[in-house]
């Protein structure tokens, strides 16, 4: 139990595997005590955006690897759409056990070279390591729905850069505050019997329900949810503030935060198996 490597868990899991975005504490906290509640594992991401907003990595990362090593069920702690290779160095030293390096900005030539070279550094540091060919939809406020990664693009990229796992374009979008992403599930197929890595889905807060566990069934196995959850955060202290004005003390709407989240991350975890 308690802090886990990502591939074990992945390796292990029947079905679909959920990684859920921290923010902060709250986040952290919420989404291991509804993973416990679903006695599932669960992964904690921490992107690159979230360190800015912290400052620094080192004590997001720092209060998520507590969490995780005070949990029941297997938790990994996972350094999400990284950028910077130094800050992937930093993740290194603090202990964090995996990383997807996001070189998608650049062309494919340049993004292949330099993600090899960080997930042969990473590796040799025991890491495993994600990343992600060409760009999913929806960064840098771009709704590109209509983003797909080819099948045979994906296994070149894959054996050029001896990665553990993909991130796929197949009709999610980054940043979406509603549930109605439409997936190509032919070609997750198709990208699932060709690929020899697991296969990541982000953008999955878009997503409604039954075309999650369609995903899962048809081959995707790392499901990416942030959006979805901060919505749920963010709605309940604003009805709770809402229906009290004379709270001051955020322990209790932040208390009421976590509570929904965990309640939410409960029920994804049963959508996902």
């Amino acid at each position: 139990m308690s802090l886990a490597g990502i591939g074990d868990i992945i390796r292990n899991a029947p079905a679909g595997v959920g990684a859920f975005n921290v923010v902060q504490l709250e986040h952290a906290e919420a989404i291991v005590a509804g993973a416990e509640a679903a006695g599932t594992p669960v992964v904690l991401q921490i992107s690159e955006n979230c360190v800015r907003y912290h400052g620094a990595l080192a004590p997001i990362a720092a209060a998520s690897l507590a969490v995780a090593r005070a949990a029941a069920v297997p938790v990994a702690v996972h350094l999400d759409h990284a950028t910077d290779r130094a800050l992937v160095e930093e993740a290194i030293e603090l202990g964090v056990g995996s990383v997807m390096f996001d070189a998608s900005a650049l062309s494919d030539e340049e993004n292949m070279a330099l993600t090899a070279e960080v997930a042969a550094h990473c590796h040799a540091h025991g890491l495993w390591v994600e990343a992600e060919l060409g760009e999913v939809g929806g960064k840098d406020g771009v709704h590109a729905p209509g983003a797909r990664t080819r099948p045979h693009e994906a296994v070149d990229y894959v054996a050029r850069t001896g990665v553990d796992a993909l991130a796929v374009a197949v009709g999610s979008s980054h940043a979406m505050t509603t549930r109605d992403a439409v997936l190509d599930l032919e070609l997750i197929s198709a990208l699932r019997a060709a690929v020899p890595v697991p296969l990541v889905l982000h953008g999955s807060s878009g997503v409604p329900d039954e075309t999650l566990r369609a995903a899962v069934r048809h081959g995707m196995k790392k499901i990416n949810i942030a959006t979805h959850l901060n919505r749920t955060f963010t709605g309940t202290i604003r009805d709770h503030l809402t229906a009290d004005a004379r709270v001051v003390d955020s322990r209790v709407y932040l208390s009421a935060a976590r509570t929904a989240v965990a309640t939410e991350v409960t029920r994804l975890l049963g959508v996902l198996n």
